[in-house]
């Protein structure tokens, strides 16, 4: 059953039982009042609405009965009808101070008591929470953005109207998509995307995937998240098992899954060398599965007061929540939740890891979390249990194979030109214990003497020069990396090559060599 459904079923037999004070809990105030609306309809109540537009108005024949704007006002003219008459609903759409013991709570709480003497119905439509003596005065209902099936129907009723008149090419396949895309948003919200198609002149299949940057451009001024603009093609060097799994799970973003009981993808961890691709990985994913990219700062989470981190944390996952389908990026995890092993914070990295483990959980958004991590020690161990994450990846120093790769494209984008094979081989052995930034680094330099010198004073020489004079972080903190390096091999798949199993094929006697990727 969808939530509007479910909310108009609750909702009538709430009216019916003569509730004296019902909430609403929704930002959709226009939706939620339709559905009130259809129901004063089908049983024939006298229902009057109140806006801070209109002030308070029948609805059933939509004439103002009391142009006194304000709450006050609206309050004042609801408390002499219901004395008055039996069997009246008042619905209030904005409200605020309510959260607290307040005046105008207060009210509320007086006109909710004489409502119960005549038979009379307050409901109040509102995002907030309620005071708790006045909300336990009656029932609340929740009233949710339209799940997938709800924006189906939105979508089809929207453009049915124009098949025929212009080219549509969207069949019901490519509906579900649209309506898994858009599913998380308010109802107008989703009909001004599609309206915004419309006023193309089409609606073509590429269509769709404009959809996931129209739901971004919704959320653009939204705080929490950092939108992280990705303006190139990312081309990573080796990572083949990452790669792999990648490819295989590509679809299941998107797809339907709720019949086969699994959720969409939540995400991987990964974990290893740092320089190595961990950050840029994210950027190819959202690049190559064409999602928005959004990075959260768990560092910047942290505030002065009580409550504040959890609070900041909170408003960051709701608002990944909304602009999915994205990959949400959480780059070096272990910095913001250290605190949570040695408890030197008073307990709030304790109570943002619980956050964020219920939100990995319970959220049905599909959101594709990219987390980095480079001292996998100070991580909670609660974070890396399976079901967590889809998978964790180990991202290892580059094989020689993977540096070949990794220099071809640093000198092809910075060159122009592709290395011999005697000198590429030559840097490859250089480049023994390199990460992929160190790579990254010495072809930086022979680019900057090019630019600085022309394109003549760059020799085989040059590059050869240049490899050599870098110091990789393998031999500046080789104690540090050998660490990661054991810890990740048998706890992690790995990211880059298959480990090749060597020995005895007796499966009692092999040797356990570390995860592999099943695909």
């Amino acid at each position: 059953m969808n939530d509007a459904v479910s909310c108009y079923e609750t909702l009538e037999r709430y009216l019916k039982a003569r509730i004296p004070f019902i909430t609403i809990r929704t930002s959709e105030h226009k939706r939620a009042l339709e559905i009130a609306t259809q129901i004063a309809h089908k049983l024939s109540l006298p229902i009057f609405s109140h806006t801070i537009s209109q002030g308070t108005r029948d609805i059933h024949s939509n004439r103002v009965v009391n142009e006194d704007r304000s709450v006050m006002g609206g309050l004042d003219y609801a408390n002499h009808k219901i004395s008055q008459q039996q069997n009246l609903t008042f619905i209030f759409t904005e409200v605020q101070d309510l959260e607290d013991d307040s005046p105008l709570a207060r009210q509320f709480q007086d006109l909710a008591m004489m409502a119960i003497e005549t038979g009379g119905s307050i409901i109040v439509i509102t995002n907030k929470s309620v005071w708790g003596p006045l909300q336990r005065s009656g029932m609340s209902i929740a009233l949710n953005p339209p799940n997938e099936d709800e924006m189906l129907q939105i979508i089809q009723d929207q453009i049915s109207s124009y098949r025929g008149e212009m080219l549509i090419e969207w069949e019901l396949e490519e509906e579900k998509q649209a309506a898994a895309i858009l599913a998380g948003i308010s109802q107008i919200e989703a009909e001004n995307v599609i309206a915004t198609l419309l006023a193309n002149g089409s609606i073509t299949n590429e269509d769709v995937k404009e959809l996931m940057h129209a739901k971004d451009r919704i959320f653009s001024d939204i705080s929490g998240i950092e939108r992280v603009h990705i303006k190139e093609e990312y081309a990573i060097g080796g990572l083949e098992g990452l790669k792999t799994w990648l490819h295989a799970n590509e679809k299941l973003l998107t797809a339907d899954l709720r019949d086969r009981g699994i959720r969409p993808p939540r995400g991987i961890l990964l974990v290893g060398v740092p320089g190595c691709g961990k950050s840029l990985s994210a950027k190819s994913i959202a690049s190559q599965w064409n999602l928005p990219l959004y990075r959260l700062d768990l560092s910047t989470i942290h505030g002065q007061y009580l409550g504040q981190s959890e609070s900041r944390l909170k408003e960051a996952l709701s608002t990944a929540d909304h602009v999915a389908p994205c990959v949400l990026w959480i780059d070096e995890i272990e910095k913001g939740l250290a605190g949570a092993i040695g408890g030197g914070d008073g307990g709030t990295s304790t109570r943002l890891v619980g956050q964020f483990l219920y939100w990995l959980q319970e959220s049905l958004a599909r959101v594709f979390i990219v987390a980095t991590a480079n001292d996998v020690s100070q991580l909670p161990p609660e974070l890396l249990r399976r079901g967590r994450f889809d998978e964790l990846f180990f991202v290892d120093l580059p094989t020689p194979e993977e540096r070949e790769q990794i220099i071809k494209i640093y000198v092809k984008k910075g060159m122009k030109l592709e290395l011999s094979n005697e000198l590429l081989q030559q840097l490859v052995i250089l480049s023994e214990g390199f990460a992929g930034s160190d790579l990254e680094a010495a072809v930086r330099e022979v680019v900057k003497q090019a630019v600085v010198k022309g394109d003549d004073s760059v020799t085989e020489q040059t590059f050869i020069d240049y490899f050599q004079n870098i110091v990789p972080l393998s031999q500046t903190s080789p104690e540090q990396i050998e660490s990661i390096r054991t810890w990740g091999k048998e706890r992690a798949v790995p990211a880059g090559k298959q480990p090749e199993v060597v020995g005895s094929d007796s499966l009692l006697t092999k040797k356990r060599t570390g995860r592999t990727v099943l695909v």
